[in-house]
């Protein structure tokens, strides 16, 4: 979510670019991510090399901005330094200059970054992408006004596009919006990754959860990471992620590479058809899947279809996480309120499975207002474990504020019921006693059966109604023939003051 200053911004870089000629939306976005890119991959050097000289008194040697010459072809007459290809090195030059630089050298090697020897997830979504900013002087406005923005958001790029997509009227279209940064953190919390989970977000758009998720692991194991095997790990085999949008999946590519995860499993692909075969595979799964969607029955994955006879999405994505966990893997994702309580055929069935097959840990209502200014749909984040042995008690939370208004203007407030939520996952054993009328408690499971496997907070929530005393009606007239005959008294000396009869 962008606000204030840098949507000004993106909205200035926008009307420059369609101003110098491109008339195609979506060409007009993918020009943008491509200068945010090339911004962000100066701008990540940059910190590595302040943060080494600073803790370990040494030079810093890139891996990207490496000592010697770029060559942006088999044609080794055409070479660059690979320091003049920094964003803060051309940055300086004359538009026509920068132009011709980041045309024939600095577009080639954000190609390669990382797949100059091999095929990488990143080069694959790389490889068919185009520099078409058409001058040298909307180019020239362009670098000017992105140097001006702080980077330091984890996902700017996929920020930026949700927003570029809404000036579109695109997004939302399919059920597809973007998780807000804190909701995402919140999860991320919840599930606590460690070093040890291979991760899956099966609908990843730009990479938001995984990029969590990594940045929750240098957090809390920043030593670990210094063992090969593990770095190994994670900067390949730990983060797994697919998605039907070609554009997505080269924003999330960028994404994380520029977060130290150089060969992550990311495919193109249609997680809920047969081309996804990969079962029993992941201990951790985050997403949050397209709401809106239905497929063809002849695309969906018959394994799923097994579950629930739907062509649902949001429904089919549960089957799916249920199939991709291995026995005791984990996983938190978020539905729309209609999974909690639909009375089809297919929502009952999914509930069934969750409750009955697996083992539901939490239930966590979140407010209408949190996708907004995208969608104003209610939604709740299920937590649960692949454990055959079933479900128990289940943890219900009502949130009522996530430290954002609710309104389309999502302004920070103080309000905010998210440190309570993760503080209260953790210690859930102090929440056994707690009452129906406080913000969470515990509902059996039996309970939950006996409902109808009815998931929707409203259906346990025991509201206390206060009594309201209201005065007797002849005490209000008496009350009202007092203030008559005041008036009555005001007026009189008035007329007197002013000599009316």
């Amino acid at each position: 979510m962008i606000t204030g200053e840098l949507k000004s911004k993106i909205d200035s870089i926008w009307d420059t670019i369609w101003t110098g000629g491109i008339s195609s939306p979506i060409t007009v976005l993918e020009q943008i991510t491509y200068l945010m890119f090339m911004k962000l991959l100066d701008d990540t050097e940059t910190r590595k090399e302040g943060a080494a000289s600073i803790f370990k008194g040494m030079k810093y040697k890139s891996k990207v901005f490496k000592e010697g010459n770029f060559f942006p072809d088999k044609d080794r007459n055409r070479e660059i330094p690979y320091a003049d290809l920094r964003w803060s090195s051309f940055k300086h030059k004359s538009p026509e200059q920068m132009f011709d630089l980041v045309k024939d050298y600095v577009f080639p090697f954000i190609k390669k970054v990382n797949g100059e020897s091999k095929e990488t997830a990143f080069s694959r979504f790389m490889e068919d992408a185009v520099f078409l900013i058409p001058t040298p002087k909307v180019l020239g406005v362009c670098v000017d006004t992105l140097s001006d923005i702080d980077m330091a958001n984890k996902d700017i790029m996929g920020d930026v596009y949700e927003y570029c997509l809404g000036k579109m009227a695109s997004s939302g279209t399919l059920g597809q919006f973007r998780t807000p940064r804190h909701i995402i953190d919140m999860i991320v919390n919840i599930t606590s990754p460690t070093l040890d989970d291979t991760i899956l977000d099966p609908a990843m758009g730009s990479a938001g959860f995984l990029l969590g998720t990594a940045q929750y692991i240098h957090d809390h194991y920043e030593i670990e990471l210094h063992n090969k095997e593990k770095q190994k790990h994670f900067s390949s085999t730990m983060f797994n992620g697919f998605d039907t949008d070609p554009s997505m999946l080269r924003i999330g590519a960028m994404n994380m590479l520029l977060h130290g995860i150089d060969e992550p499993n990311i495919a193109r692909q249609d997680s809920l058809s047969d081309e996804n075969g990969v079962r029993n595979a992941y201990s951790l799964i985050m997403a949050n899947p397209p709401f809106a969607g239905s497929v063809f029955p002849e695309d969906i994955s018959k394994d799923l279809l097994s579950i629930c006879k739907t062509k649902k999405t949001e429904l089919l994505f549960l089957a799916l996480f249920i199939k991709s966990l291995k026995l005791g893997g984990r996983c938190a994702c978020i539905v729309p309120d209609g999974v909690l309580f639909g009375s089809s055929r297919a929502h009952k069935d999914i509930r069934k499975e969750l409750i009955e097959n697996n083992k539901l840990q939490a239930v966590i209502s979140m407010p209408s207002g949190v996708f907004k200014p995208y969608a104003g749909v209610s939604t709740a984040i299920l937590v649960f474990t692949k454990d055959p042995s079933g479900t128990k008690d289940v943890w219900f939370y009502d949130m009522k504020a996530d430290g954002y208004s609710l309104d389309d203007k999502r302004s920070e407030i103080a309000e905010n019921d998210i440190p309570d939520i993760i503080s209260r996952y953790h210690n859930l054993d102090g929440e056994k006693d707690r009452k129906r009328t406080e913000q969470s408690f515990f509902v059996s499971k039996k309970e939950i059966v006996d409902n109808g496997y009815d998931l929707s907070i409203n259906k346990y929530k025991e509201v206390v109604y206060k009594k309201v005393e209201y005065r007797s009606t002849k005490e209000i007239f008496a009350e009202i023939d007092e203030l008559n005959k005041q008036a009555s008294q005001l007026e009189d000396e008035l007329r007197k003051l002013l000599g009316i009869n």
